[in-house]
């Protein structure tokens, strides 16, 4: 959907998390697990306390770690954990799924789409490993897809930039481009800028008390040394840059 307003989606993997995103002023969530992982199917618990949120909320929908090449098993995985997010009443999905040489599986993705009727859909970076995103867009757009997750192939928005911009112009306002990979409230005016997405991704994240290395909990492998959260200031920070756009 395209806004008047540049949005910010904030990615977020907890209570905390979703808490400060909200507070900052969030436009939408995309709700994972591990995001040290970049992001799996959260815990019911969590969908729980999202469909409480006061913005629309995307679970992702990614039922392990790795590739993004699933069997029958992660499918059928897959459409429960969509079936929950619509039984929780949250907004949408966030799915995505590559073949062996990096081009969207269609077959998969029509079986997600439909299988995700009513739900909003964002389709995420998988799409950042196609081989011609030209091509993944166009897919993208007769799927039904809302809108595109990218760094533009890069490992960062900021890197992929050029990229981003290209798939703004060819999406011609059919399918919203979501700028995601390293974006901080002190580059996203220039992403904004150089990209013209209407849309950004972040997790906006500072560092979290951890566990002491040398304690028996860091010993144990339970808490690295440095965890991170979601932080409400650079959440806020973000959109204030945003609305001054």
């Amino acid at each position: 959907m395209i806004t008047d307003r540049i949005l910010l989606e904030v990615c977020v993997d907890t209570p905390a998390g979703l808490a400060a995103a909200i507070a900052g002023g969030a436009d939408r969530i995309e709700l994972c697990a591990a995001l040290a992982l970049q992001g799996l199917t959260p815990a019911p618990g969590l969908m729980a306390i999202a469909a409480q949120a006061p913005i629309p909320v995307y679970p992702m929908i990614r039922p392990r770690n790795g590739d993004f090449c699933y069997d029958a098993g992660d499918l059928d995985a897959m459409r429960r954990d969509i079936d929950a997010v619509r039984a929780y009443g949250l907004a949408g999905v966030v799915i995505g799924a590559n073949r062996p040489d990096g081009q969207l599986d269609l077959d998969a993705l029509e079986l997600l789409v439909a299988h995700s009727q009513g739900l909003g859909m964002t389709l995420h970076r998988s799409f950042d490993l196609v081989p011609e995103q030209s091509v993944a867009l166009e897919a993208a757009v007769a799927l039904g897809f809302e809108r595109i997750l990218t760094s533009g192939g890069a490992l960062t928005a900021e890197a992929g930039a050029a990229a981003i911009a290209a798939l703004v112009e060819q999406a011609a306002d059919r399918i919203a481009i979501l700028a995601g990979a390293g974006v901080r409230p002190g580059n996203i005016a220039d992403l904004v800028r150089r990209t013209g997405v209407r849309e950004v991704h972040g997790s906006f994240g500072g560092p979290v008390h951890g566990a002491d290395p040398d304690t028996r909990l860091g010993r144990m492998g339970f808490v690295p040394p440095t965890l991170r959260d979601t932080e409400q200031a650079s959440v806020a920070d973000a959109v204030r840059i945003l609305r001054a756009l």
